[in-house]
Formats: structure tokens, sequence, C-alpha cells
């Protein structure tokens, strides 16, 4: 495995977002020991799955699970410049055209548990690497390796990369920006993902709108993150100001 590398990113100290990311591990959880290799994924651009995905793999490591992110985001991944990686790094694009071994693009982080595969330089094709033999191998071998391993992939509306990738994975999440994608274009996202013959473990609705009550109104505003609620509860669309949140759940009414 290669040196540890420092991940930097100013956060604010969000109860509510934190809760909301619990809530999402503890979901992931019950879904039983067969589901360790997730996907999350979008229809578009700017959803926020990057974030989530992030703040699901270091939540799962901190309760002690052996952790890998995969950022598989080989046409426009943010993660080097969003965590202020400031060495050069190797990653998932030159592992799959032959260029570096498996373990010369693992990185072990500052944090304890969370290893990270970054996607590596831009590919000009990079659906045709992961139909590569080598992805095969890779997610056998990582599965020996890791307790949960969190796939960030491409959005998925107009791209074929997170369907190829879908394959290798045990569930997928979905993320949607609450009230910036239609009904329609996440249904398209959902039947690509169990055309692939994965299993969708649920949706995060982000950057909702928050209002000072509802279902877990006694927390009151949860700042930037807003506010969360399990899938099924009622879901109130306030005239408060529009900031992110997370809805959380596998579809059932409390």
């Amino acid at each position: 495995m290669s040196q540890v590398l420092e991940l930097k990113r100013e956060m604010a100290d969000d109860y509510g977002y934190n809760e909301a990311i619990k809530t999402l591990r503890t979901n992931i959880q019950f879904c039983g020991k067969s589901v360790r290799v997730i996907m999350l994924t979008s229809s578009v651009p700017n959803e926020g799955k990057s974030d989530i995905a992030f703040a699901l793999a270091q939540s799962l490591a901190q309760i002690g699970k052996k952790t890998l992110l995969l950022d598989a985001d080989i046409r426009k991944s943010v993660l080097t410049v969003r965590y202020q990686v400031e060495q050069e790094v190797r990653g998932l694009s030159q592992y799959l055209s032959g260029q570096w071994g498996l373990g010369d693009i693992v990185y072990q982080t500052d944090m304890e548990n969370l290893s990270v595969i970054f996607s590596g330089p831009y590919s000009p094709n990079p659906a045709e690497l992961l139909e590569e033999e080598g992805c095969d191998l890779m997610f056998e071998a990582l599965r020996i390796s890791y307790d949960y391993i969190i796939i960030d992939t491409p959005p998925m509306a107009n791209l074929i990369d997170g369907a190829i990738i879908a394959r290798h994975c045990d569930g997928a999440v979905i993320v949607v920006e609450s009230g910036g994608v239609s009904y329609k274009l996440v249904q398209k996202v959902k039947d690509q993902i169990e055309k692939a013959e994965c299993k969708i473990l649920g949706m995060v609705l982000n950057k909702v709108n928050v209002q000072n009550k509802g279902y877990y109104g006694k927390y009151g505003r949860y700042g930037q993150y807003g506010k969360y609620e399990k899938y099924g509860g009622s879901e109130e669309n306030g005239e408060g100001d529009r900031k992110k949140g997370v809805r959380l759940g596998k579809g059932r009414k409390k």
C-alpha cells in the first residue's frame, strides 16, 4: 500500500448532517452482511453524491469498519481538488490501462480505517477501461481486504459508466437534488441500475427546503444541510431558505 495521505476539507461541524449520515450508515448496515460494495450515483452533476459518498465512507471507518472509497469518475473527478491532495497520485485509470498494479493505487489516509483509490488522469475511453478484465480482478481483490467499498460513480443520465460499475456492486444509493431533477430522469437512472442487476438500496434526497417544524422538528434547523426525514415520512416544503439536506431511508412508512 502507498504512503499515508492527508485529506483536507473545511466542513462545518453540523450536528444534523452528521446524524443524517449516521442514519444512512445504519440503514446500509441493516441491508445485511452481503451488502458491502455500494455505489453512490446521481442523475446529473452537482447533486451532492461525492460529498455524501465521502461522508458515508468516513462514518463507516469511524465505527471500526475497514473502508475503501473508490473514485470511479474517470471523466471528471473532484476528489483530489476538493480534499486538497497536493502531491501527485496514481489512480484507477492508470491501473485499468495497465500502467500500475492495484497495490500502487491504493492510498491509506490520515483517517483511521479509511483508504482511497483516486480516479487517476482523465481517460477518453472510460467505459472501455471499466469493461476490462482488470476491473473484475480488482473488485475480487478488494472484497477480500475491506469490510466496505464505497464507490463514487459518474452521473448516470447520459453516461454508461455507472451501469458498468453497477455490475460489480451489491447495492446502489441514488442521490437526488430536491427540486433539481425530474421524476422521469431519476426513473431512467433507476432502470439502468436494475438492468445491471444491481439492488437499489434507497435514495438520499439532498438540498431540501428547510422548515423549523415537522418530523424530527425537535432538533430545529439543521444549519447548512437542513433537515432529514425517513422515507415515507411527510415532506414539508417550507418557505425558508434553500439549504443542503438529506432525506434517508428504504421506502418504508414509519
